[in-house]
C-alpha cells in the first residue's frame, strides 16, 4: 500500500478519491491463483456429478477472481452450454476466442451455439476455420457441407410463410428444429403457421419456448397469456401476464388485458367453489357476470355456461338449465353437460330425451361412469312413469322432507278415504286411497324410496320378482284389484 503515500490528495477531487479507493479495493479483493485453481477444481467435481448448478457457481468465481484467464472463461461457457443458455455460452466462448483465437474447442462449441441458434452463417465461418485447424474432423465437416441445405430451407420456410401455405412452413420449420432447437425465430415463426390453421395448444408450446429463450420480452408473455385465454386457460393466462406487468408495470397491453382477466378468473373461481358449498343462486349470479365481460372469447363463454348449466340443474331450475346447457353445448360438446342436460330433462320427465342425452354423452366420453348410471336411471323412470308417481301422488316434491311428505298423505287421505263416496266414486276412492297409502309407505321410508328415485317400485311385484321385496310384502297388495272391506282410518 505504499503507493498512496506518493498520491497529492490535496488535488484530486471527492470523485476521483471514491473512484481510486474502488479501484483500490477492487485490487486488493482479488483472488489468488491457488483460490482460483480451488473453484475450478470444484466447478469440475460437480460438474462430473451433473450438478452444473454448483459448478456455474464455482466458475463465476473463477472467472471473478482470474478475468484475464481464457480457460475460466471455455469452462463456464461449457456450463452454459450444457444448461441450454445460449446467449452466456456465446458471449464466454467469444471472449476465449478474443483472448486466445487459435483457441479450437473454443471456436467449435461456439460454432455449435450459432447452429442451434440457427445464425448458420456464422456457424459456417467457425466451422471453416476449425476444418483448417483440424482438416480430418468428419463430424466437423459434415456439419460444414449441411449448412448450405440449412441455409436454404430457412429461406424456404420463410417463403412459405410470406405465401400463406402455414402448413408446409410449420413443417419445414420442425425439421429444421431438430437441428436448431435454441432458435427463437423458428419457434416464434412455427408459433405463427400454428395459430393460423388454428392449432393454438402447439402455438401455446411454442411460444412458451420463445419467451424461455429471449427471457425479457413483454409481448412475448402477451401474446402467450392471449393464447391462453383465447383456450379457456383463464388462470394460467393471468399468471402470464403478470410476467408481463413484472417487466413493465404500465405496458399498454398488458396492464387493461390483466385487470379484465383477474376480475374472470374470481369470478370462475368461485362459481366452483360455490358449486361445491351448494350456494347454486351465487354460483348463477357470478356465471352471468362473466358473461357480461366476456362475449366474444368463446372458450371463456363456454366456461360460464358450463357453470350456469350445471348449477342451475342443481338449484332444480330445470327450464333455465336446458337452455344454458344447450348454449353450451351448441360452443363445445362435452359429455359432462350433456349429463347435466339429460338431468335436467329428468326433472321435467322427458325421460326419452334424457336417454338419448345420456347416450350422447357416452359417445363424446366411453365409459363415463355417471353417463351410465344416469342412462341406467333415466330408463328405469321412462319405464316408471308409465305406473305409479308416488310423489305425483302425494302432490310433493322429489326433494321433500318425510314432514312434508306426513303432511300431504294426512291431507290426500282426508280428501279421498273411501268412508266419503257412495257407489261408483267409492271404487274410484279406493283406488287412489291404497295409491295414497302406498305412496306413503315408500316415501317415508329412506331405503323404499332410494330404490323408487333409482327407478324401481317397491311396491311393484314384477320389479321386485325374485327379490326380497315381493307382492306379500305390500301391506296393501290385497287392495289392488278392488276391495271388499270397509275403511275405518280416523286422523288427528
Amino acid at each position: 500500500m505504499d503507493y498512496l503515500t506518493n498520491i497529492n490528495w490535496n488535488k484530486i477531487t471527492p470523485c476521483l478519491v471514491l473512484l481510486v479507493l474502488e479501484v483500490v479495493l477492487e485490487f486488493s479483493e482479488c483472488a489468488t491463483p491457488s483460490e482460483v485453481n480451488k473453484h475450478l477444481e470444484l466447478g469440475r467435481d460437480f460438474l462430473a456429478r451433473g450438478q452444473l448448478s454448483d459448478a456455474l457457481t464455482h466458475y463465476h468465481a473463477a472467472v471473478e477472481g482470474d478475468p484475464h484467464n481464457y480457460l475460466t472463461y471455455f469452462k463456464r461457457g461449457t456450463v452454459y452450454y450444457a444448461l441450454g443458455k445460449a446467449k452466456f455460452a456465446l458471449q464466454d466462448f467469444t471472449k476465449v476466442l478474443e483472448l486466445k483465437s487459435d483457441f479450437t474447442s473454443a471456436r467449435l462449441h461456439r460454432a455449435n451455439v450459432y447452429l442451434k441458434l440457427a445464425q448458420y452463417m456464422d456457424a459456417k465461418e467457425d466451422y471453416l476455420e476449425v476444418i483448417d485447424a483440424d482438416p480430418y474432423n468428419e463430424e466437423v465437416l459434415s456439419q460444414y457441407y449441411n449448412i448450405d441445405s440449412y441455409i436454404e430451407d430457412l429461406r424456404l420456410v420463410e417463403a412459405y410463410y410470406r405465401g400463406g401455405d402455414f402448413r408446409a412452413a410449420a413443417e419445414l420449420a420442425s425439421r429444421l428444429l431438430e437441428v436448431s432447437p435454441w432458435s427463437a425465430q423458428l419457434r416464434q415463426l412455427r408459433a405463427e403457421c400454428y395459430i393460423a390453421t388454428n392449432d393454438l395448444f402447439s402455438a401455446v408450446s411454442d411460444i412458451r419456448s420463445v419467451n424461455r429463450l429471449q427471457q425479457d420480452s413483454t409481448d412475448g408473455y402477451y401474446r402467450l397469456a392471449t393464447l391462453l385465454y383465447q383456450l379457456g386457460h383463464v388462470s394460467d393466462a393471468l399468471k402470464e401476464v403478470r410476467e408481463c406487468l413484472k417487466l413493465d408495470p404500465e405496458h399498454k397491453k398488458c396492464f387493461p388485458f390483466y385487470k379484465k382477466v383477474k376480475k374472470i378468473d374470481k369470478l370462475l373461481l368461485d362459481c366452483e367453489e360455490m358449486s361445491q358449498s351448494r350456494d347454486y343462486v351465487g354460483c348463477i349470479e357470478n356465471a352471468n357476470k362473466v358473461l357480461k365481460l366476456e362475449d366474444e372469447v368463446t372458450l371463456v363463454v363456454f366456461e360460464a355456461k358450463r357453470w350456469l348449466c350445471s348449477c342451475s340443474v342443481k338449484e332444480e331450475l330445470y327450464t333455465e338449465a336446458l337452455s344454458h346447457c344447450s348454449s353450451a353445448l351448441e360452443l363445445q360438446k362435452d359429455a359432462r353437460i350433456l349429463c347435466d342436460k339429460a338431468d335436467a330433462l329428468i326433472g321435467l320427465e322427458m325421460y326419452d330425451d334424457a336417454i338419448h342425452a345420456f347416450q350422447d354423452a357416452l359417445q363424446v366420453e366411453e365409459g363415463l361412469h355417471r353417463a351410465k348410471e344416469g342412462l341406467s336411471r333415466a330408463q328405469k323412470l321412462q319405464k316408471q312413469s308409465e305406473q305409479r308417481d308416488y310423489y305425483k301422488i302425494l302432490g310433493v316434491k322429489r326433494t321433500a322432507n318425510k314432514q312434508e311428505i306426513t303432511k300431504a298423505y294426512r291431507k290426500a287421505a282426508q280428501k279421498w278415504h273411501p268412508d266419503n263416496f257412495q257407489g261408483d266414486e267409492k271404487k274410484l276412492a279406493e283406488k287412489k286411497f291404497i295409491d295414497i297409502a302406498a305412496a306413503k309407505e315408500v316415501l317415508t321410508d329412506p331405503e323404499k324410496r332410494a330404490q323408487f328415485d333409482s327407478g324401481t317400485d317397491p311396491l311393484d311385484p314384477e320389479a321386485q320378482r325374485g327379490g326380497h321385496g315381493g307382492p306379500f310384502n305390500n301391506p296393501f297388495h290385497h287392495f289392488q284389484h278392488g276391495s271388499p272391506f270397509q275403511f275405518k282410518f280416523h286422523f288427528n
